[in-house]
């Protein structure tokens, strides 16, 4: 095949792409902060005039009644009229013939070939209990759909990458790794509220996420009384979507179990600073950005070891299985009774937390872009068309 190759310093011909900005208008959970982050490091890429970056021109389209996002280089518009998965479908789909689409949450119009879709895990079918029937069914079609329809699709782990070629959610030769990253996580100002003040201290245990069966809070719940026993506490943050969880089993009434709700960002820092742990006991994860973001502020973690959960924390974490309470209790007791063991897994922690970058992740994206686009980094500063 002929290769015509463009110096950067002429003219490059404009390369148009679209971000589904559809998760704007969705609560935050680990997604959504994985597409709100990966934007704002893409933004900073463009704004920089990146080699990958040079004549790239990208629009956040976002549905009525979205969030803004502070961006200096990628323009934000909203489009249509409708909202959730038939603004996608129809609005998306419509958008000018040969742009690019970047969906970053799981889902995107189906009819979108030039489309890179990031699809973070297979829990609808690793965890089926964790979803309601509805939910459940459609992301079963709606998954491969997307996946097999895309340009590429891109994922979060090794682990999550090996589920989707298992699940036949996209073909193993069209998917590639974007993992998360933790820098957002040292932008949080920690601040306490009067409510994580008091749940806060070196002999409580922290928790973050939903009531969703897979990720086994009620494991930890049930050691309550046990963990009292021993002087330890347990501080909940986060509730489920009563739309798409079904919930494990009731609040725990034990004196020493603190439940704190949706908190902001920056009190869940100074909890997790002075808190001694987070446990994190999920059955199934396609990948953990709660334990990234406790390392990457300097609280240890004890997490389950399964899943993505030893692909992501490597060393800095305390491991136990996550149907075995006398380890759990173990763990705890270690961290508890050893200031030293404690202090080696805040430092452990925050060096393993800072091999996950944002502005790696985004930059990954901008690969696989100008891939699409048929056009990649060449030897020099040059651009290689193919």
């Amino acid at each position: 095949m002929r290769k015509l190759r463009i110096k950067l310093e002429g003219t490059i011909m404009a390369r148009r792409w679209a971000i589904n900005g559809r998760f704007l208008s969705q609560p935050t959970t680990g997604v959504q902060r994985y597409a709100r982050e990966t934007v704002r490091a893409l933004d900073c890429w463009i704004a920089e005039q990146t080699l990958l970056a040079r004549g790239l021109e990208v629009e956040l389209l976002v549905p009525p009644g979205a969030e803004s996002l502070e961006l200096k280089a990628i323009e934000i518009r909203q489009v249509g009229r409708l909202g959730g998965h038939a603004w996608e479908q129809v609005a998306l789909a419509a958008r000018p013939k040969g742009t690019g689409l970047l969906s970053l949450c799981n889902t995107g119009p189906i009819a979108a070939r030039k489309q890179i879709v990031c699809i973070h895990d297979a829990n609808v079918w690793n965890a089926p209990q964790s979803y309601s029937l509805a939910f459940r069914g459609l992301y079963r079609v709606l998954l491969p759909a997307v996946g097999r329809a895309a340009w590429s699709v891109s994922t979060v782990s090794s682990y999550s990458l090996e589920e989707m070629i298992r699940h036949k959610i996209a073909p193993a030769g069209r998917l590639f790794l974007a993992p998360n990253g933790h820098e957002h996580a040292l932008r949080w100002k920690p601040e306490h509220s009067a409510e994580t003040r008091l749940a806060a201290s070196r002999d409580t245990i922290v928790m973050i996420g939903s009531a969703a069966p897979h990720k086994n809070a009620g494991f930890i719940l049930d050691m309550a009384d046990r963990l009292g026993r021993a002087g330890l506490r347990i501080a909940i943050v986060g509730m489920s979507d009563p739309r798409v969880f079904r919930s494990g089993r009731s609040r725990a009434e034990a004196a020493n179990v603190h439940w704190l709700g949706r908190i902001p960002d920056s009190q869940l820092a100074a909890l997790l600073r002075d808190s001694m742990c987070l446990a994190f006991p999920s059955l199934t994860e396609g990948f953990g950005l709660p334990a990234l973001e406790a390392m990457a502020i300097g609280c240890p973690v004890v997490v389950s070891d399964r899943a993505s959960l030893p692909e992501i924390c490597g060393g800095a974490a305390l491991f136990a299985p996550p149907d075995n309470p006398d380890a759990w209790f173990d763990s705890f007791m270690r961290l508890h009774g050893s200031p030293d063991l404690r202090l080696e897994m805040i430092g452990k922690g925050r060096a393993r937390a800072s091999r996950f970058s944002w502005r790696r992740t985004a930059l990954r994206y901008l690969e696989a872009m100008a891939a699409a686009d048929g056009v990649r980094a060449a030897a020099g500063r040059e651009l290689e068309l193919t």
